[in-house]
């Protein structure tokens, strides 16, 4: 008989889950509660432009990285429209502190000289940590696409992926303002001084040296695609009707039911939502009361504040790179407290097809603790009131006020803006406190942050960014994780590599 399974959330991780496992013959049914699938890489319109709601910027996405691997196994990296983000200048970092500025280049040589430029005297340890750090992720076998005996084979390896991320690169350079610069993608991954795993970061910027890649024409072309797969290999996708219970006896799921009263019975059931989100759907006595009280005490990385606004034709250019910006006396490493929130944004222009000089949308996003949002936290999407639609207006202009240090007279060329905040994420991706980047990782416990993909649940598996690694890369590196729990250890990984070698 044909084995069956069935998904809780058509996001990321959903998808990428189900794709795999349709493709190998599993009979694969996705239930997604918004109308729209995709999670992070739904996309939606706004003045009549699109905007991307999660997926920015790709790291893994370019030929023979680890997510176009991925996709070319699943008949779908050919499809895909991409653009590479310039080698020369991949992004440009901002200092209110001085106003000075520095861009970044890609590849590992590229990397090092353009910082080196502007650090003669650190070139040395610029091009030692480079060294270090890409060969810390050359160890993980699961970012690389290595079989692996581990069953968690994102676990830290080797000594020195466990020091705090911030020490690790101390050790390295002397210069404060240079340390900056090689964290300064800390705040979008979630990263925290003294709590953030030297592996964690390595992965990220390893992805990033190497050069990264944004989408032309949305995020959710990526969405389509992976439910494309599922459906021609016989699966079933269904958007606008979320799963309202998951039934759980003698420690096995017996089936899920969902808000409209249909019910999905399968052998396997993969939450691919937030692990805290998925209790709300389960009876107390499902899961060991240890287990939900250790999930629900982790904390969670931050969210953000975004703007998503439409310029006025010819006025403002494209940026084959993205722009960051650091307010003044910001860490890079305090971004996860409450307090003052616009310690830094970053800022984009997202390709269409046939893209030309100037730019018709832009995007900003802000790193925001939910702390922030806490005063409407049980609220509902159009019914928060007027005081936080006052509250939102002002982070509006506050944050155009700043892009302006960068971009003077940027308002005059704004035609429309859209905003959402850590409530949107919350709402929209049913996500616990709205968090970017799933559970927050702790190196000084470890064992508190690591959420495996099996659970006391017999047939239950999890995926998505709060086991692992967050974002492009490591939600469908999950995937591959949580599918080979059911069709093998090391199976997914053998058929990309065989597919890489034909």
């Amino acid at each position: 008989m044909k084995r069956t399974v069935v998904i809780v959330g058509g996001g990321l991780g959903g998808l990428f889950a189900g794709a795999m496992l349709a493709k190998e013959g599993i009979g694969v049914t996705v239930i997604e509660k918004n109308r729209t699938i995709g999670g992070g890489l739904q996309t939606f319109e706004r003045f009549g432009e699109e905007f991307d709601t999660g997926m920015h910027v790709l790291g893994g996405m370019r030929k023979g990285g680890s997510v176009w691997r991925i996709c070319e196994y699943l008949g779908i990296a050919d499809k895909l429209r991409l653009m590479d983000v310039s080698d020369t200048c991949s992004d440009k970092i901002y200092f209110a502190e001085d106003g000075s500025s520095y861009e970044v280049g890609s590849g590992e040589e590229g990397f090092v000289k353009t910082l080196a430029a502007y650090f003669p005297e650190e070139e040395a340890n610029i091009r030692q940590y480079v060294e270090a750090i890409v060969g810390m992720a050359g160890k993980v076998d699961l970012f690389n696409l290595r079989p692996s005996s581990a069953q968690l084979s994102m676990m830290p390896t080797s000594d020195g992926f466990l020091k705090p991320a911030d020490e690790y690169i101390a050790q390295f350079v002397k210069d404060a303002r240079l340390r900056m610069l090689l964290a300064y993608k800390s705040p979008h991954y979630g990263g925290v001084g003294g709590k953030t795993p030297a592996y964690i970061h390595a992965i990220v910027s390893t992805l990033y040296i190497k050069g990264s890649t944004r989408f032309v024409g949305g995020s959710g072309q990526m969405a389509t695609l992976l439910a494309g797969v599922i459906r021609e290999n016989g699966g079933e996708v269904v958007a606008g009707d979320g799963v309202s219970h998951i039934e759980v006896e003698d420690k096995t799921v017996r089936e899920v039911r969902t808000e409209s009263g249909n019910v999905y019975r399968a052998d396997y059931y993969i939450s691919a939502i937030h692990p805290c989100t998925m209790f709300g759907l389960l009876s107390d006595k499902a899961l060991p009361k240890s287990y939900r009280d250790r999930l629900n005490s982790i904390p969670n990385s931050i969210s953000a504040f975004s703007l998503y606004i439409k310029m006025k034709a010819g006025a403002f250019p494209f940026m084959n790179y993205s722009e960051y910006y650091l307010a003044k006396g910001a860490d890079v490493w305090g971004f996860s407290g409450a307090g003052e929130w616009l310690r830094g944004f970053i800022m984009m222009t997202p390709p269409v097809e046939g893209q030309g000089t100037y730019s018709d949308t832009v995007v900003v996003v802000a790193p925001m603790a939910f702390e922030n949002v806490r005063q409407w936290e049980y609220t509902t999407v159009g019914r928060r009131g007027e005081e936080y639609l006052a509250w939102k207006r002002a982070r509006v202009e506050e944050l155009l006020g700043h892009i302006e240090e960068i971009h003077p007279r940027f308002r005059e060329k704004v035609e429309a803006v859209e905003a959402s905040s850590p409530l949107t994420i919350r709402d929209y991706y049913g996500v616990k406190e709205g968090s970017m980047c799933g559970f927050s990782k702790d190196c000084n416990d470890m064992m508190q942050s690591q959420v495996p993909v099996v659970t006391k649940v017999k047939n239950l598996l999890l995926t998505g960014q709060n086991s692992n690694l967050h974002g492009i890369c490591g939600v469908p590196l999950t995937a591959i994780n949580t599918s080979e729990v059911i069709l093998g250890q090391n199976y997914i990984i053998n058929k990309i590599n065989e597919c890489t070698e034909s």
